[in-house]
């Protein structure tokens, strides 16, 4: 077992280069973000096209650096491995053609690692934050895999806005629904992320409410503790007045009887 004393001060090397990469990883995010934005929505031809396509690959590359990174860091890198195999397989499930569009994932898992650290404990923000990202994300990924198929329904943006959030919402009106392979893997993605959603957000309510009651209890307990040490300092300066009364113009004897002031006072 490694000793405490040899743990950098900042934390493990892993802690300390996932601190360091947040925002950088954001920025990339973010950029990655909207050059896939204006390929699927513009769709520009030739050499434009090709310049932000390399934008997109490369930025799915460094989050791919990231995960190697990561992994070179765990101090215990069997363990580390298991418990983040759904990292592996957004990192690794894009290679396959089909599921390039995956690469969306590591996008949002960027701007979550982010966002949620900076906002944490603000609920509404990060409900709404969190929200908009996966239903945009899942709109551009749908329609990029849906309109070149002959028997698609999403063929503009505007329909897989509208089968996100109704996907999302978990209300699934049926009117549009994906008819290919990777439509259909976008679509329980966004099912599990609605539903993964909906769980970070009533526990993040549950933790704020037990929170607050506990920081109540604290102030009440503080509260209650200088009331009693209020009422000691009290009653000690009661007991210390009636003793200065009971002292004055007659002393009692050993035997309880009274003794006049030999001066007749």
């Amino acid at each position: 077992m490694p000793d405490r004393g040899d743990r950098p001060p900042g934390g493990t090397r892993l802690e300390q280069w996932e601190q360091r990469a947040e925002w950088p990883l954001a920025l990339v995010a973010l950029t990655f973000l909207t050059a896939y934005s204006v390929q699927v929505l513009a769709q520009p031809r030739a050499w434009t096209d090709l310049v932000l396509d390399v934008v997109v690959t490369a930025s799915w590359v460094v989050f791919a650096g990231d995960y190697a990174v990561r992994l070179a860091l765990a101090p215990e890198r069997g363990r580390w491995f298991v418990r983040h195999l759904v990292d592996l397989a957004v990192v690794a499930l894009p290679l396959l053609r089909p599921l390039r569009m995956l690469r969306l994932l590591v996008l949002v898992t960027a701007l979550q690692r982010a966002l949620g650290g900076a906002i944490r404990g603000r609920v509404v923000m990060y409900t709404i934050s969190s929200a908009v990202l996966i239903i945009y994300v899942a709109s551009l990924a749908m329609l990029e895999s849906e309109r070149g198929h002959p028997d698609a329904g999403i063929t503009s943006f505007g329909e897989a806005l509208w089968w996100a959030i109704t996907t999302v919402t978990t209300v699934g009106y049926g009117d549009y629904a994906p008819v290919t392979t990777s439509g259909r893997i976008i679509a329980v993605l966004l099912m599990v992320g609605g539903i993964s959603l909906i769980g970070v957000v009533t526990a993040t309510v549950a933790s704020w409410i037990v929170q607050r009651v506990a920081e109540e209890d604290d102030d009440n307990r503080a509260a209650t503790a200088q009331q009693i040490e209020s009422l000691r300092t009290e009653i000690a300066d009661l007991h210390a007045t009636v003793r200065a009364l009971t002292a004055g113009p007659t002393a009692r004897t050993g035997h309880g009887d009274l003794v006049e002031d030999p001066l007749g006072h």
